[in-house]
């Protein structure tokens, strides 16, 4: 009886923090159209964003490139498969790694720096401070943010995989010796821009808003406390994590599935 109860209170608790979230998530959604009325809010969020994660991700992008170009060639080989190395590093690239990876090294970056930013507002009483002055803070500070994450997301998704296949370019090309030719030819006939590209882009901009929206909750539910705003950053990617990898499946299996 014990077990039972204490599985009973636990979803209890999930259940209502499920439910906070939710009302928190819908809340924002209301906020979008104030904040897309000030388009400087916004685009000053991206940059601040973007600017937060693009190293580690061009540095992240060129990484994955070079290891990749080494693992598939010397995978296509035994196969004589190895003039599809540069369509197979472009489809895992732009379908899979680019949105993927990039929302994790996002969530470590960006998110982590969201929810110390708006934990330490809180802290600070500025959101307080806000509604005090009859100023919305979820249109002025929460919902420009959300937006930034999300129009930020594509891009450095894009920056990822392009520097990736970059990479995989010099090693392939310049260390293996496969034919330049053929790397770049079979990957403008055989790569669609909707299908394979655009889903790519439809993911990662579903993941900017996922890591966007757990650090911004994070951050504005954390305790005004030096340690709950360390709490919350920890909450932030291992939540955006999961939520990031279990999304990637259910769009994975929706845009992929059919030939």
């Amino acid at each position: 009886m014990n077990l039972l109860a204490l599985i009973g209170a636990r979803s209890i608790v999930a259940l209502r923090n499920w439910g906070h979230a939710t009302l928190f998530f819908i809340e924002l959604m209301k906020a979008l159209p104030a904040a897309l009325r000030r388009p400087m809010l916004v685009i000053t969020q991206v940059h601040a964003i973007g600017n937060r994660s693009l190293v580690i991700i061009l540095a992240s992008g060129m990484a994955v490139g070079f290891v990749l170009a080494l693992q598939m060639y010397y995978a296509l080989v035994p196969y004589g498969a190895a003039d599809s190395l540069g369509l197979v590093i472009n489809l895992s690239l732009v379908r899979e790694l680019g949105p993927v990876v990039t929302a994790l090294l996002f969530a470590g970056r960006a998110g982590t720096s969201l929810t110390a930013e708006i934990g330490l507002m809180k802290a600070g009483e500025q959101l307080s401070a806000m509604e005090l002055m009859a100023i919305d803070p979820r249109a002025r500070v929460l919902a420009p943010r959300l937006l930034g994450g999300m129009f930020a997301m594509p891009i450095l998704a894009i920056l990822f995989s392009t520097i990736g296949i970059l990479g995989a370019w010099a090693v392939g090309v310049g260390l293996i010796g496969i034919d330049a030719g053929s790397f770049w030819s079979i990957q403008q006939s055989r790569v669609d821009l909707v299908r394979d590209i655009g889903n790519g882009i439809v993911k990662s901009a579903v993941f900017g808003v996922i890591c966007t929206f757990v650090a911004l909750y994070q951050g504005h539910e954390t305790q005004a406390t030096p340690e709950g705003v360390a709490y919350a950053t920890t909450r932030t990617v291992v939540f955006s994590s999961l939520a990031v990898l279990g999304m990637d499946f259910i769009l994975t299996a929706l845009m992929f599935s059919t030939p």
